[in-house]
């Protein structure tokens, strides 16, 4: 992928056409919605997966090293996406990645042993090259999560809208302290659902609570998941 489209994905925004989560520009439909988007349709690495049917591997231990802050807080029209200042890095297999954001799902995209979480994380990397790296954590109901507490004070409620964030909110407060992880090779999982990017999903899931779930939701007015995707002859490793 080249930078300046990396650029646009990571922000949200693209020059293609529109796309949603219902109807004529729903997920069965991105392969068709623009030639850019044909991976949607055709590819063979396409995320979200169901995790089940794991390959034991020694991984390695990932290194997050999460101090900048986070700056605004978007409303993209299809999730809400928090930016972060340059600063804080993922190092996993001997290279490093940028954090650029993260963004939420509900219910979660991503399925483990057919189950649906609430609600899934996702947290966007990408190297110099522009090749990317996401950690995925799924979100359980319980306490109010305090990086989703800070970061969520003032709603961007339309789309295209963004609220400067205050200093001192981090990425840290959303990876479980047990980082164990599955590991697999997938996909954006929105458009243009360019592959090559390195899946890590967090084993066990952080907490959030309803209230936060529900403000989410009321919010997107539906569900912002794109259905599982099958795995091919994909491992995951864990």
């Amino acid at each position: 992928m080249q930078m300046s489209m990396l650029v646009l994905v990571l922000l949200g925004f693209g020059d293609g056409a529109p796309w949603g989560y219902e109807g004529e520009k729903g997920p069965e439909h991105w392969g068709h919605l623009n030639p850019e988007y044909i991976l949607c349709a055709e590819g063979h690495n396409q995320s979200p997966i169901d995790l089940s049917a794991f390959i034991e591997a020694d991984l390695p231990q990932i290194e997050m090293n999460y101090t900048s802050d986070a700056v605004a807080v978007v409303n993209n029209g299809h999730t809400l996406q928090v930016n972060f200042g340059p600063g804080s890095s993922l190092t996993f297999m001997g290279q490093t990645f940028a954090l650029k954001q993260f963004h939420v799902h509900a219910p979660s995209e991503n399925t483990l042993a057919g189950k649906h979480f609430p609600m899934e994380v996702h947290l966007v990397h990408a190297d110099e090259q522009g090749q990317l790296a996401v950690i995925g954590v799924f979100l359980e109901p319980g306490e109010a999560n305090p990086v989703l507490s800070a970061a969520w004070q003032n709603l961007p409620k339309a789309a295209g809208e963004n609220v400067a964030l205050s200093p001192g909110i981090t990425a840290s407060g959303l990876i479980p302290a047990d980082a164990d992880y599955f590991y697999f090779n997938g996909s954006l999982t929105t458009p243009p659902c360019s592959e090559g990017v390195r899946w890590l999903v967090m084993k066990k899931p952080m907490a959030t609570s309803q209230a936060q779930i529900e403000a989410f939701k009321a919010l997107m007015h539906h569900a912002t998941n794109r259905p599982v995707q099958p795995r091919n002859a994909r491992q995951v490793l864990q």
